[in-house]
């Protein structure tokens, strides 16, 4: 398991979160968010570990996991850029846009570039129908993309 910040293991850091819920009720998904805030992503020592540590099945873990598009179980990309596909956003050129950003960083939605400077993700509204293409990048909410616009955005540091 890796090391985190402080020099100490992963695995006593999760046990750590793990132990800090212990008494919730539920306490799978806040442990699974505040391991992913705290290690960026999920992997299969820490699916384990928490399996162990609440008595349940690695499946059970796992499909919690897989199953919510908010968890990952791969570090994401130095830019993670979430592409709206609702109908909104398709209605003034969405899926032109997916199309051009997957052409352009050579992966399909849902992968990270070989070089791990992008994360392409979808998501099927980011409330900002009326400015769509809508996107964001890190966090942060962008509307009226285009390709160009999109590229610029990154280029400028803006993830």
């Amino acid at each position: 398991m890796t090391v985190d910040s402080a020099g100490a293991p992963a695995e006593e850091r999760v046990r750590a979160v793990v132990e800090a819920h212990r008494a919730d009720r539920g306490a799978l998904l806040p442990i699974l968010h505040d391991i992913q805030a705290e290690f960026g992503h999920i992997d299969q020592r820490t699916v384990a570990v928490l399996a162990t540590e609440l008595n349940i099945s690695r499946a059970d873990v796992h499909g919690v996991v897989s199953f919510y598009t908010d968890f990952r179980s791969e570090p994401a990309g130095a830019a993670t850029v979430r592409l709206c596909r609702a109908e909104a956003c398709r209605a003034v050129g969405a899926e032109r846009l997916v199309t051009q950003v997957e052409q352009v960083f050579g992966v399909p939605v849902g992968q990270t570039t070989p070089d791990g400077s992008v994360t392409l993700e979808q998501v099927f509204c980011l409330g900002n129908c009326a400015l769509g293409p809508a996107a964001q990048i890190n966090g942060r909410l962008y509307g009226r993309l285009d390709e160009g616009r999109l590229m610029d955005l990154l280029a400028e540091g803006h993830a």
